[in-house]
């Protein structure tokens, strides 16, 4: 089975802009959806984006006025971040879980955003990171995620999701449900002069319960509201009110 660092070194990192629509698209999209959650302008509030990616969230937030640290275990996807306009930007190559050791100071903001939360490796983990961004938030300090609920997966036709296509490539997910698990098959189609080539990778997803999110985040200390988020994702804001 192919892990998840290992599946976006060999498939998605480089493809992975292209896949969110190219730059301007995304960072558009980035910025709309702070705003949505409420996210207003700073003068060097500290903030942490885990699974920053290219910096779909972490670059508006730093135009933003934050003071970002951007943490992706994906070298290239933080180089393309860097080369975007993240100049300004803290990054870090590390594994979520290790985000604690990246910090100087108690977070105003900490995001988890895309379906980054699902790419942990077990439920045990979900709940470490819940207590270890808990721990890491200032007073008034809010962590913001979104994520898919697989708990009622796609079935028959609906599990086949077209991503994304071009005159020169196609990208084509498939989804296959495992006990607490969604196994993602992405398969890419590239145009190669006048022939095409496939490329097929798979990693885990875990089926994460929204409730039980809710429930560890409130485990913690955390005042917690769930909602309807963007791309039929469910979104989740923990406040810490003390």
């Amino acid at each position: 089975m192919t892990v998840v660092t290992d599946h976006y070194a060999q498939l998605l990192a480089p493809i992975y802009l292209w896949m969110a629509g190219g730059a301007e698209a995304a960072l558009a999209q980035g910025a709309a959806e702070l705003s949505s959650l409420g996210v207003e302008p700073s003068q060097g509030a500290p903030a942490t984006d885990l699974g920053s990616g290219f910096g779909m969230h972490s670059i508006p937030l730093a135009r933003l006025g934050y003071a970002v640290t951007a943490i992706d275990s994906s070298s290239a996807l933080i180089e393309q971040l860097k080369a975007l306009g993240g100049s300004g930007i803290r990054t870090v190559e590390a594994d979520l879980l290790d985000f604690q050791a990246q910090l100087s100071s108690p977070q105003a903001l900490i995001l988890c955003m895309g379906d980054t939360l699902t790419h942990l490796q077990s439920m045990d983990d979900v709940a470490s990171l819940c207590a270890r961004v808990a721990a890491s938030l200032e007073r008034g300090g809010r962590f913001l995620t979104t994520f898919r609920d697989y708990t009622r997966p796609a079935q028959a036709e609906a599990r086949f999701i077209p991503v994304r296509s071009d005159a020169d490539r196609i990208h084509t997910c498939f989804l296959e449900a495992e006990a607490d698990r969604m196994m993602v098959h992405d398969i890419v189609h590239e145009r190669q002069g006048i022939m095409w080539s496939m490329r097929v990778s798979r990693y885990p997803k875990l089926r994460l319960d929204p409730a039980v999110v809710e429930r560890l985040l409130a485990q913690n200390a955390l005042d917690v509201t769930r909602e309807s988020g963007p791309r039929g994702m469910v979104r989740i804001v923990a406040t810490r009110s003390v």
